[in-house]
């Protein structure tokens, strides 16, 4: 694909047991609302069950001792999709003109992607989100991250995202937190909103 000066890269990434046209919706509606963009949602690398779901890294046996190591291990394969689809849009060389969504577990990896210092990219929107990523972090200062969560979130509480934003700061990298009242574990149109408003900023921010 030959890379247009102009135009930037939104690449989304799914939760557990869905796949990537499930974020299509939110593609088309980003487009819409963010002016020049192209927008990916691959599947992730790895099957879910029987059925056609896919996952980042395997739940089965998933505990808070040995999520960041199962985050490690899933590293490959996830750079290698990132990597692909940026190589096909011709942006390789310009991270400044990418940015990740993630919902869910695609959250955990977007966010691992910035805290672990290997995708520089403009931004990162995660929705009900969490940071799963072993320290130490070595975040890029110029990537804008926002965080979405519902407040009636059960699957992802509410506390991942807080917990995220503090430890960020830490590593010298602020996060907006966008509290939605009654949502649950979704990517509601609010939100969706919100995402638009943020990459519309972050790009304009790296023109």
């Amino acid at each position: 694909m030959t890379s247009n000066s102009t135009r930037k890269l939104v690449i989304g990434l799914h939760g557990v047991g869905s796949n990537g046209a499930n974020l299509a919706p939110l593609g088309q509606f980003l487009r819409q609302s963010a002016g020049d963009i192209d927008f990916e949602s691959p599947d992730a690398p790895f099957s879910f069950g029987n059925g056609p779901g896919r996952q980042w890294f395997s739940i089965d046996g998933v505990t808070e001792a040995n999520r960041p190591q199962r985050v490690v291990e899933a590293r490959a394969a996830f750079d290698q999709v990132l990597g692909d689809i940026i190589a096909r849009h011709a942006l390789t060389s310009n991270l400044d003109r990418v940015a990740l969504v993630g919902f869910s577990q695609g959250s955990i990896m977007a966010l691992d992607a910035v805290a672990s210092g290997r995708w520089p990219v403009a931004a990162v929107v995660a929705f009900s989100g969490r940071l799963a990523s072993p320290e130490p972090y070595a975040p890029s200062e110029t990537t804008r991250l926002s965080l979405i969560h519902g407040t009636a979130d059960h699957v992802m509480p509410f506390a991942e995202s807080e917990k995220a934003k503090a430890a960020l700061a830490k590593a010298g990298i602020s996060a907006e937190l966008h509290t939605l009242p009654g949502v649950g574990h979704t990517i509601s149109q609010d939100g969706a909103v919100i995402a638009a408003n943020f990459l519309l900023t972050a790009f304009g921010a790296r023109a």
